[in-house]
């Protein structure tokens, strides 16, 4: 449970800084298009599976 609060309040902070950068017209501090979304996403992904194959020895 505590982890999906967590989540959700990240998701409340990353959309309230999109909304400021916007208003304030800086650029975003985000990937600007998906590939690098997905690149970033790949780092983390990677990441995770290795924690998990660890977590198994």
């Amino acid at each position: 449970m505590n982890d999906i609060k967590i989540v959700i309040l990240s998701l409340l902070t990353g959309i309230i800084t999109g909304i400021i950068f916007t208003i304030l017209k800086f650029p975003l501090p985000a990937p600007p298009n998906i590939q690098a979304f997905m690149g970033i996403f790949g780092v983390w992904l990677g990441s995770f599976i290795i924690r998990k194959f660890e977590d198994c020895k």
